[in-house]
């Protein structure tokens, strides 16, 4: 049956151009629709371009704070590395071992940034095939480096000195992340728990091992909970956990007392004179106990204001008077630096800034779009908390020495290149948390 205005009387002339307008909005709708759907993809007539809308798309929380610790990081090192030995031709050149390291520092940072943004800018997804070569390149290198007669088991290329133990957790996250997603789609054998633990368990304890051996005890143990993350988050039931729990529980005295003297000369003694102090029991301040005693003493006289910046050794300094370990207090104990001479509110201001980094992190990790995305995040942010606990935790008895680095705040080389490119990586799965692989549409015919 027709419509009432279309019989042709006069009367019905306000109807019919109605039902046009109608017509015709419904068109506009549709053309309307089709315009939003494209802007939201990038396609035809975006006015944005898919790399502008990326970099209006960053996480700006997240890159304000990387770049205040890596400032802050760069003023303490000058304060911290000023007693160190360097050549005379640098001493001449720069003014100042501080300066020196400041101004390596600097370049380093400068080289992270590169790595920073290209990593954020490309898809993590296409990333996660740099899991393999990485990894069997670190293990070989790692190989390399046990084989050299140097105490830090470093290696160097193009001039730039690193250790491969920093490039074989960053290797073993990316497999990991990649292969617990992947590996059940190609048969569900791998989707069982058992599967997924001995794939976490096997990437995980072979640099372990191969860290142990060289001595490094620090950048060997950052790998147990990054792979305890990955066993939470990789869906490994919470009874498989437990029943782990309470096994490694057990088999924790026959890892202290057979295996760790076997891989590890200077780790049984470290932990000893550790638990010597903690205990309240006599240590030798002029030997082992000399860093862990001179260095907490550092931490627990600053304060609420500290000896302030660039203190001198009558102004108090503990550092300037030689008690803090010259040779590693730019890197391995800044945060004793730190501590003394900015005090508590210096102290509780850094790690404010670390626990926005971490927790933004978590945040990033909630909004990811798949398990990749979302493994990637948590074993990063699980690396940078072990990073972040060990170092200040053993200047203040919390943890034995281990001689690690604090993430963007020691004097590191390599490793601030290491890490700022981790934290691209977590950018990665924000700027494309809502990037969907979905056929083009086609231009609504006007």
């Amino acid at each position: 049956m027709k419509p009432r205005f279309l019989l042709g009387a006069r009367a019905d002339v306000p109807f019919l151009l109605g039902w046009c307008a109608l017509i015709h909005l419904g068109q506009e709708m549709k053309r309307t629709s089709c315009h939003v759907v494209r802007v939201a993809y990038g396609r035809w007539d975006d006015p944005m371009t898919p790399f502008l809308r990326k970099i209006l798309g960053l996480n700006w929380v997240l890159v304000l704070v990387m770049y205040g610790l890596l400032i802050f990081g760069v003023m303490m090192i000058e304060s911290a590395a000023r007693h160190v030995s360097i050549p005379k031709d640098m001493l001449t050149q720069f003014g100042s071992a501080g300066a020196y390291f400041t101004s390596k520092q600097k370049t380093f940072i400068l080289i992270g940034s590169v790595a920073y943004f290209s990593a954020a800018f490309v898809d993590y997804r296409w990333i996660r095939w740099l899991g393999i070569p990485f990894y069997v390149v670190s293990l070989a290198l790692m190989v390399i480096a046990m084989k050299q007669d140097d105490s830090v088991h470093q290696l160097k290329v193009a001039g730039f000195s690193f250790q491969p133990a920093q490039l074989g957790i960053t290797a073993g996250i990316l497999l990991i992340a990649w292969l617990v997603q992947d590996l059940p789609k190609i048969h569900r054998l791998f989707a069982a728990p058992f599967v997924r633990i001995g794939i976490i368990g096997l990437i995980a304890a072979v640099p372990f091992l191969m860290v142990m051996k060289m001595g490094d005890m620090g950048s060997a143990l950052v790998w147990i909970p990054v792979a305890i993350v990955a066993l939470l988050i990789g869906g490994i039931p919470f009874r498989h956990l437990t029943c782990m729990a309470f096994l490694g529980a057990g088999i924790l005295p026959l890892l202290y007392f057979v295996v760790l003297p076997l891989v590890s000369k200077r780790g049984p003694e470290r932990i000893d004179v550790w638990l010597r102090m903690v205990n309240g029991r006599e240590v030798d301040i002029s030997g082992d106990a000399y860093a862990p005693h001179n260095v907490s003493m550092a931490v627990g006289k600053a304060g609420w204001k500290g000896v302030g910046w660039k203190a001198t050794a009558e102004m108090g300094s503990l550092h300037d008077k030689g008690f803090i370990p010259r040779d590693t207090a730019h890197n391995d104990y800044i945060f004793a630096v730190i501590a003394e001479e900015l005090g508590f509110r210096g102290s509780l201001l850094l790690l404010t800034a670390f626990a926005l980094l971490l927790i933004q992190g978590l945040f990033i990790a909630f909004y990811s779009r798949d398990v990749l995305g979302r493994l990637l995040v948590c074993l990063i942010i699980a690396l940078f908390f072990a990073h972040v606990f060990e170092s200040i935790g053993m200047c203040v008895l919390l943890m034995p020495i281990t001689g690690i680095p604090l993430p963007l705040i020691s004097y590191s080389g390599t490793f601030v290149v290491i890490c700022m490119f981790l934290l691209g990586l977590v950018q990665s799965v924000w700027i494309h948390r809502h990037h969907q692989y979905v056929t083009p549409l086609k231009p609504a015919e006007t």
